[in-house]
């Protein structure tokens, strides 16, 4: 079985989202660049994006920081969001052999219904989609491939992830199951440390399951 990651992996929402965040953050006087909002929060729930900035600044974030975060990254989706290159071959291809295959997010349901809506790749996973609301503890930890797994009647080793952030192959690895690390920005060593298999196309899914 295969499992899939959502933001950078199924949707290019990844910059889009951290460039927001970037600037929401910087609003509120914690200055940072794209580099480090990735590294910092990638692949984490956005609960832990609040709780790991009212550390960094030493004051909690207004209520409403997500609230209004939420509303300038949907409309951004909605102007600017796409499919990975390759993605939608993948899928068809994984139909054809019947090859299992499932969402294991950090992002929140109604992100990811909007986001797979958007770029039509929603009707592949039907009720497939699992997310961090659903297990005790998110990534790096492994309980929600763990849960994925289960949900899907697949032992851990049989899986294959699909992730693109260091946590989410951290989390993949604690679960024993195999990783491949999605990377646009080529040989990244932090993924490939942590255990992933690092990769820049999409469709190279489909040669290392054959």
């Amino acid at each position: 079985m295969v499992i899939f990651d959502c933001d950078g992996v199924l949707v290019n929402s990844e910059v889009i989202s951290n460039e927001l965040l970037r600037s929401a953050l910087a609003r509120h006087g914690l200055k940072m660049t794209l580099e480090e909002v990735i590294e910092t929060y990638v692949g984490r729930s956005m609960l832990s994006v609040v709780a790991i900035s009212n550390e960094l600044l030493g004051r909690d974030l207004p209520d409403n920081f997500l609230k209004r975060l939420q509303i300038e990254t949907f409309k951004a989706f909605d102007e600017r969001l796409k499919p990975v290159d390759g993605i939608k071959q993948v899928l068809e291809e994984l139909q054809q052999q019947n090859i299992n295959y499932c969402v294991a997010s950090s992002g929140a349901f109604e992100k990811m219904d909007l986001t797979l809506g958007l770029t039509r790749l929603r009707d592949f996973f039907g009720g497939r989609i699992y997310n961090t609301s659903q297990v005790s503890r998110g990534k790096p930890y492994p309980d929600l491939f763990l849960y994925a797994a289960e949900q899907m009647q697949v032992e851990p080793a049989r899986c294959l992830v699909i992730e693109d952030s260091l946590p989410g192959v951290q989390a993949a690895v604690a679960a024993g199951m195999e990783v491949m690390a999605y990377s646009v920005r080529g040989a990244d060593q932090a993924l490939k440390k942590a255990g992933g298999l690092v990769f820049n196309d999409m469709r190279d899914v489909l040669t290392h399951i054959k």
